[in-house]
């Protein structure tokens, strides 16, 4: 998936999407969000284990190269093998030292100073240094990945001693520190890189392949092998300069199919199983499996596209139209059997912004007055889909559902599930007036879900719907991003909220709780916006 051009601050990537177009179509489910505690020095992971840690789950992976992986999976192997310098508390807003001890900024949020912690060493043995961080962000950016927008806004790293890393931001950015936090920040040990052909080029870059059998990370585990489509193994980094992690092995099993992840979970061939859906869990339970069902910050989302061949009719008032004709609590029912929420926003519940917005309501009588003031008697759509189940969610069920709720009002919708490389080609040439896909976090602030979804120039969707931009909403967010108090911030990005609800855009079909299944003997499971499956705080007793 090409990515879109334009001001680094405002451009997400194409999320887990672009992974997806090179793997292809699969099935995967719930897996992220929340936050976590850090997993370096200090942390305990509990009581150790002789056996082995394995996890079903269907595997995203693209790369394991720390500059160019970016998937679900990618999170759980990143935060293993690679430390990031910070990482935030249960409480999903306390930050707490990882590879740094201390940070700070200037009042204009351009200027942050790290400081790292002395005894923090990589899997060799060679100490981390501010070195370390300077190539890891270079090459991060220099790569041009999708994860590479995280870095976007770094004019400049400079590094006075081995323990000081003070970085200069090309404009002010209240998201900074959630950034540093994203598992795709880790750090690589520069040596050992670039000794197997890493470069900040990517024309001369040469070390991806080595790193799909080798890794060079501070963690508490280390790579020791990738089977693609089987299965990707950790090893427990007996020279870990943190707190020793409780297995001395983890296996991520390739098992897409969540009924086959019950399975195994149950007869106790794993111990524990990622993306296991609400019909799949009903009656999991028992002395030896553990299921708890906890909110999640993942959402589905319909996109309507006026810019799209065949979108021409979908003006502002026919797009207010088909987000009031949607039965929301009857699409919660259909997708995910009521465990899920409605979510009003692109800005997903739970994150700064969001407190107090309305759940979205159907009205199908207000929505067919707007179409006759319109003049809209029959509207026939083209509904092109990719053909996924993503956190419990079949596209076809849920665009079946809304197919019935659009056509109460006299609006008809072709649908046409493709495999997802299919759908990437066709968004990014002809458009598509009305199709469906999903988000997971990257990190925990709420600026990402506007440079991704808001109608500013350059963002993905602006590109993909081809509306004009709203320059309301770049002003805000340059607002947000210079804001220090958190108050005042989550008030612009409420507002940011509203006018991206006012677009009629992007609207969210569904918020899916998360199923966290595992036996009953594991302990520490928990969700994670950053870090999707933190393995060091895991343990068996």
């Amino acid at each position: 998936m090409a990515r879109v051009v334009g001001s680094p601050q405002r451009i997400s990537a194409g999320r887990r999407l672009a992974a997806l177009a090179v793997v292809g179509a699969f099935t995967i489910a719930a897996c992220s969000s929340d936050s976590d505690s850090g997993s370096s020095a200090g942390d305990s992971s509990g009581s150790s284990s002789d056996k082995a840690l394995v996890i079903a789950r269907g595997m995203d992976v693209n790369s394991l190269d720390p500059s160019r992986a970016y998937c679900d999976t990618c999170q759980i192997y990143m935060t293993a093998v690679y430390e990031t310098l910070i990482g935030l508390d249960d409480d999903n807003t306390t930050l707490v030292p990882r590879l740094a001890t201390a940070w700070e900024s200037n009042a204009e949020q351009t200027e942050f100073t790290f400081t790292l912690d002395p005894t923090a060493k990589f899997a060799d043995g060679s100490a981390v240094t501010s070195a370390d961080v300077k190539y890891s962000w270079e090459r991060l950016a220099g790569l041009q990945g999708s994860a590479s927008y995280l870095v976007g806004s770094i004019e400049a790293i400079d590094t006075p001693d081995d323990g000081t890393v003070k970085v200069t931001l090309s404009a002010s950015n209240s998201a900074f520190l959630a950034q540093v936090n994203a598992g795709y920040l880790g750090i690589m040990n520069k040596k050992v890189a670039e000794a197997n052909g890493a470069t900040t080029d990517p024309t001369t870059d040469k070390a991806e392949e080595w790193f799909l059998a080798n890794s060079a990370g501070s963690g508490p585990y280390t790579l020791k092998s990738y089977a693609a489509g089987a299965e990707l193994r950790l090893e427990r980094n007996d020279a870990y300069w943190g707190a020793a992690p409780a297995f001395p092995e983890v296996i991520i099993k390739e098992t897409p199919q969540a009924v086959t992840q019950r399975q195994q979970l149950e007869e106790g061939s794993v111990d524990i199983a990622m993306q296991i859906s609400n019909d799949v869990a009903a009656g999991m339970s028992g002395s030896d499996v553990v299921v708890e069902q906890v909110p999640s910050f993942n959402f589905v989302y319909l996109a309507l596209s006026p810019g799209a061949a065949g979108g021409e009719e979908l003006t502002p008032e026919v797009r207010e139209a088909i987000r009031l004709a949607l039965d929301y609590d009857g699409l919660v029912d259909a997708t995910v059997g009521g465990a899920g929420q409605p979510q009003a926003s692109p800005i997903p519940n739970g994150f700064a912004g969001t407190d107090g917005l309305a759940a979205p309501k159907q009205d199908l009588a207000k929505a067919q007055d707007l179409l006759t003031a319109a003049g809209v008697t029959t509207l026939t759509l083209d509904a092109t889909y990719p053909s996924l189940n993503v956190y419990g969610v079949d596209f076809s069920t849920a665009m079946q559902k809304v197919q019935t709720d659009l056509k109460a009002v006299g609006i008809e919708l072709q649908l046409n599930p493709v495999e997802i490389s299919v759908w990437a080609d066709k968004i990014t040439t002809d458009g598509i007036p009305v199709t469906m896909l999903y988000f997971a976090p990257d990190h925990t602030d709420s600026s990402q879900y506007v440079q991704y979804f808001g109608m500013l120039e350059g963002s993905q969707w602006q590109g993909w719907t081809r509306a004009d931009p709203v320059p309301e909403q770049a002003d805000l967010l340059d607002q947000a991003l210079a804001e220090q108090d958190p108050a005042a911030r989550a008030d612009l990005y409420q507002a940011l909220a509203n006018s991206m609800i006012a677009d009629q855009l992007i609207i969210p079909v569904v918020n899916p709780n998360l199923f966290l299944a595992s036996r009953s003997d594991i302990k520490g499971m928990h969700y994670s916006a950053c870090c999707n499956l933190d393995l060091a705080r895991l343990s068996r007793g």
